[in-house]
């Protein structure tokens, strides 16, 4: 069975990252303050979320190689499946993480330590369940 899917842009990211190298290589609820800039169209959509809230981000990571399915861990060397790591190199390159909320301002919501490049396009937003 094949799924063709469509998926849209909610908006961008922005983070201090301009190039692989700089961008880490997970997230961290410590790091940088990142910005999670909706669409015009959607500000709306924000009504209900509150600072200190945790939301779930998707984001679509891009320069990535959508063709490898094993690849060594970063932090213990062994090989994996694609699956079985937080690699961005994925057959679908959507980015996840549970962070929480800093700021909400003017359709800007502000987040702490995203590992993606300025300008991600922001997929979607929605309050993490507990125990993510």
């Amino acid at each position: 069975m094949t799924l063709q899917a469509t998926v849209k842009s909610i908006g961008h990211i922005v983070t201090p990252y301009k190039t692989l190298d700089e961008c880490p290589r997970n997230i961290n609820p410590e790091g940088p303050l990142c910005k999670l800039i909706l669409k015009d169209d959607l500000r709306d959509g924000l009504l209900g979320l509150n600072v200190g809230q945790r939301i779930l981000v998707l984001y679509w990571f891009e320069q990535v190689d959508r063709t490898i399915l094993r690849q060594h861990s970063r932090p213990t060397g062994e090989l994996a499946g694609i699956f079985a790591l937080r690699t961005p190199n994925r057959c679908n390159p959507i980015g996840a993480a549970v962070l929480t909320i800093e700021q909400i301002h003017d359709g800007v919501i502000s987040v702490r330590g995203l590992d993606c490049l300025n300008g991600t396009p922001l997929l979607d937003i929605k309050p993490a369940m507990s125990g993510e």
